[in-house]
């Protein structure tokens, strides 16, 4: 029909952002309309896993090349890794018109159950509730999982809870929040064919 209403163009949600400091260098390319491949280097295995876990469940294409003081510990590259995440994720979402804006997902693992709820609201906020029964899970603190999510939500402009409701073992609880994180971040920026080129606000921008 010809007064059907478009969506934009899939191709162009794809940023790519590269960040360097005296501790870190940091490239980030995420393609928001891909197909759930990733291709990671922080230099912390359980942190590519926990990445790609984004990448799968999202259906984000996902490159992230990282190097980083590592002899000191892991904080400035995980923490460095979020923020040049959330800025390419920025980037790659652009206004924002026509997609759905929320995004909510539950995901068990075994034992373990994380519940993650989002909003593009342009206005960074952060709620973590998770008590992690193991401060190590490989070479990644579990207290840097915080660090990777504030970083990312201080600059993609996004309100994000995230709740661990169950789970004894550390690697299955971080596994369901991260998992959930790609689900409920797929969600929010898929385009509803009912609100084409529309901004989902009263506001009128977010």
């Amino acid at each position: 029909m010809p007064n059907e209403p478009k969506l934009p163009a899939l191709s162009a949600r794809v940023a790519e952002v590269t960040r360097n400091t005296l501790e870190t260098k940091i490239r980030v390319r995420l393609d928001l309309d891909g197909h759930g491949t990733s291709k990671l280097a922080t230099g912390v295995g359980f942190f590519d896993h926990m990445l790609d876990q984004i990448a799968r469940h999202g259906m984000f294409d996902l490159e992230v090349q990282a190097d980083g003081d590592l002899h000191i510990d892991g904080h400035h590259t995980v923490e460095d890794v979020g923020i040049t995440f959330g800025q390419a994720f920025a980037k790659a979402v652009g206004d924002k018109k026509g997609v759905r804006r929320y995004g909510h997902s539950y995901v068990p693992l075994d034992e373990a159950l994380s519940r993650v709820v989002i909003d593009l609201s342009g206005r960074p906020g952060l709620v973590l509730n998770v008590e992690f029964t193991r401060a190590m899970i490989g070479e990644l603190e579990t207290q840097l999982i915080h660090e990777f999510f504030q970083g990312f939500v201080n600059h993609a402009g996004v309100t994000l809870h995230i709740d661990n409701l169950k789970g004894e073992n550390a690697h299955h609880q971080a596994e369901t929040i991260f998992k959930a994180f790609g689900r409920a971040l797929r969600t929010a920026v898929e385009f509803d064919p009912r609100a084409a080129g529309l901004m989902p606000s009263t506001k009128g921008v977010l």
